[in-house]
C-alpha cells in the first residue's frame, strides 16, 4: 500500500461537506491508497456516510468509529493504529484536493530523495476547485536536506501538517501520538514529526483547498478551547524535553512556545471570548509565561516577529495585569466605535 490518508470526521454531515472531502480522495490519479475516515461520535448523519463510502468503495475505504467522543487527536490516532500505507497524510473533513495531489507529492518525494513533502493551500468559501487566497504553506529555502539552519526554520514555521505528506517511519516507528480530547493537537507534536525528516520537498502550489466557514475550530473560540490551546503549549514544551531538541533549538523552541501558548492565545482571549472567568484566564497565563521562560521578550524571534503595538501590550501585561485588561477592553472598544461610526 502507497499511501493512508487519515480522514478525523465530526459532525460533518451537512452542506455536502464530507462528501466533496471525500470524492475528492476517491477522485485521486494513485489508485495504490487506502482513506481511513475515523468518525469521533458524531451527532449527525456523519458515520453513515462513512459507513456508505465503505460499502461502495471496499477495496479504498475504511471507515472507524471512536469509543468516545476523542477530538482529532484520539481519531488520528486510531487511524495511524491501522494504517499499511509507505506513506502517511491527514486531511479534514471539510477540505478537499485537486485531482493529481498525492501523484504530484509523491514524484517529488521520488525526484529528491525527501522523506517529507508539502504544498501550499488555498483559503475559499465555497465548494470549488478555482484557487482563492493561496497561502504560502513553507518556503522554498526550506526544502532540501535538513541541516541545522533548516530545521530551526522549520521549528518556527512548521506549517499545515494538513498539506504534507510524511513518509511512514517519520510517524508510526515512534511512540509519539497526538493528543486527545483537546483542540489544536497538530500543533503541540509537529516538531516532533518534522525533527525526524532528512530531506523536504515542497511544491509552491496551492493543491489543497481549506475551507472557510463558521463551524471551523479556529472560528469558535470558548473558554475551554482557549484552554486548549494552552495545553497543546505545554505538550509542545515537553515534547521538545523529552526528545532532545529543546536545548539545540532552545530560542526556536521558546518562540513556538510564547506564541502559541500566550500571545495567540492571549489576544484571543482579550478580542474573541466574552464569558465568565476571563479576566482570571488572561492573569494565570501571564503568570505561566512568566516562570516558564522569564526573558521571553529577548527572544530574538520575538523581537522581530511581533508588531511594537504587541510588544507594548505585552509588556503592560506583563507589570500591571489589571491595567492591561481594562485598557485593552477600552481600547477595543473604542475602535469598535469608530468603525461603526465610520460605515
Amino acid at each position: 500500500m502507497k499511501i493512508s490518508v487519515i480522514v478525523p470526521v465530526y459532525n460533518m454531515a451537512a452542506d455536502q461537506k464530507l462528501n466533496y472531502c471525500l470524492d475528492s480522495l476517491l477522485a485521486q490519479t494513485v489508485r495504490d491508497m487506502e482513506i481511513i475516515a475515523v468518525d469521533d461520535c458524531s451527532s449527525d448523519e456523519s458515520y453513515e456516510i462513512l459507513k456508505s463510502y465503505e460499502q461502495q468503495h471496499p477495496e479504498h475505504f475504511r471507515a472507524l468509529v471512536c469509543d468516545r467522543n476523542r477530538h482529532q487527536g484520539g481519531a488520528k490516532n486510531l487511524a495511524l493504529s491501522k494504517a499499511r500505507g509507505e506513506w502517511i497524510s491527514f486531511i479534514d473533513a471539510d477540505d478537499w484536493v485537486v485531482p493529481d495531489y498525492y501523484e504530484r507529492l509523491l514524484a517529488a518525494a521520488q525526484e529528491t530523495g525527501a522523506d517529507l513533502v508539502g504544498c501550499d493551500y488555498s483559503l475559499v468559501t465555497e465548494h470549488t476547485m478555482t484557487p482563492g487566497q493561496v497561502v504560502h504553506n513553507n518556503r522554498p529555502e526550506q526544502a532540501g536536506e535538513l541541516d541545522a539552519d533548516k530545521i530551526r526554520s522549520l521549528m518556527i514555521d512548521t506549517g499545515s501538517l494538513c498539506v504534507k505528506l510524511f513518509r511512514r517511519e517519520l510517524i508510526l516507528d515512534h511512540e509519539t501520538r497526538f493528543p486527545e480530547d483537546i483542540f489544536y493537537e497538530d500543533n503541540a507534536v509537529a516538531r516532533t514529526f518534522l525533527i525526524r525528516a532528512h530531506r523536504f520537498a515542497y511544491l509552491q502550489e496551492p493543491l489543497y483547498f481549506y475551507y472557510q466557514h463558521n463551524a471551523s475550530t479556529v472560528h469558535t473560540v470558548t473558554l475551554q478551547r482557549l484552554k486548549d490551546r494552552v495545553s497543546a503549549g505545554r505538550i509542545l514544551l515537553e515534547e521538545a524535553r523529552e526528545h532532545g531538541y529543546l536545548e539545540p533549538y532552545r530560542p526556536e523552541i521558546e518562540y513556538s512556545f510564547t506564541r502559541l501558548f500566550y500571545v495567540n492565545t492571549l489576544f484571543s482571549a482579550m478580542r474573541d471570548y466574552h464569558g465568565p472567568g476571563k479576566y482570571r484566564f488572561v492573569t494565570d497565563l501571564g503568570k505561566e509565561m512568566k516562570q516558564t521562560f522569564p526573558d521571553f521578550a529577548r527572544n530574538p524571534y520575538y523581537q522581530e516577529k511581533l508588531t511594537e503595538e504587541e510588544k507594548k501590550m505585552i509588556r503592560l501585561q506583563m507589570s500591571c495585569p489589571p491595567l492591561f485588561y481594562l485598557y485593552y477592553l477600552a481600547l477595543w472598544k473604542y475602535r469598535d466605535l469608530r468603525y461603526h461610526t465610520s460605515v
